[in-house]
């Protein structure tokens, strides 16, 4: 009988843990998005003069767009929304199923950054890591590149919800495709929002091979397992470093 009762007086306060946990875990998302709706909005109106600077000499540097747009996987979508995916997959006999796998990884969105190559770069070789001597990488889009502010446009794809100010980077279809069947572990930097930058990126320089994917993906699991708040407000510090210092950049 007494076992009994500390048994269920145990599984009470564990209950109540638990609970308390969710909270504090919703509470600090709920900060995390409302920082990101803050940072981003301010962003876009304060540096709308640089925006204007930028493009004019994208413009004058090299032919083509002054933004450059691509499809990115982002997020996992609900259990509920993907429900819905397999049944509208289901009465179109014309769309992909391979897209409805993908779309178990992540919700598909166009980021958007400054145009840094020539244009269409990859007309020709298709999909390939940029590497530190890419002749196709512009001279003004060395700079950007540098200084990571050729993400700034994110801010637009953070004010809308697609991505977050900090988070695993947003990769691209043809790399989730070759890697996700690959790699271990790899669908689960999907549970977070993409980010402008995040720990493996401020640890790290841009991925310029297939094997920097493992590397890079261990400070996505580390940044995901070990998540707060803080721990955003201190990458955003750090990351604020590496764009004056051009750290990891090409």
């Amino acid at each position: 009988m007494v076992s009994y009762v500390f048994y269920t007086f145990a599984r009470s306060i564990d209950g109540q843990n638990s609970s308390s946990e969710k909270l504090s875990t919703r509470v600090m998302l709920m900060l995390k998005r409302i920082l990101d709706i803050l940072l981003s909005g301010l962003g876009l109106v304060l540096l709308s003069p640089l925006f204007l600077l930028f493009a004019t000499l994208i413009k004058l540097d090299s032919e083509g767009p002054v933004f450059y747009r691509q499809e990115r996987i982002g997020q996992n979508r609900r259990r509920s929304e993907r429900r819905a995916f397999d049944l509208d997959l289901t009465s179109d006999k014309r769309r992909n199923r391979n897209r409805a796998r993908e779309d178990y990884c992540g919700k598909a969105f166009i980021v958007y950054k400054f145009r840094t190559m020539i244009k269409d770069a990859e007309k020709k070789c298709g999909p390939i890591w940029a590497t530190k001597d890419d002749p196709r990488i512009t001279r003004f889009g060395r700079i950007l590149r540098r200084t990571r502010l050729d993400k700034l446009p994110q801010l637009w794809n953070v004010l809308k919800g697609d991505m977050s100010l900090v988070g695993p980077s947003p990769e691209r279809l043809y790399f989730v495709r070759k890697f996700a069947p690959q790699v271990k572990n790899y669908t689960k930097r999907f549970t977070f929002k993409p980010g402008m930058t995040g720990l493996a990126q401020v640890e790290r320089e841009y991925d310029s091979s297939d094997g920097d994917v493992n590397k890079k993906l261990r400070y996505d699991l580390h940044y995901i397992n070990n998540w707060n708040f803080w721990k955003d407000i201190q990458i955003l510090s750090r990351s604020m470093l590496v764009m004056l210092t051009g750290k990891g950049a090409f």
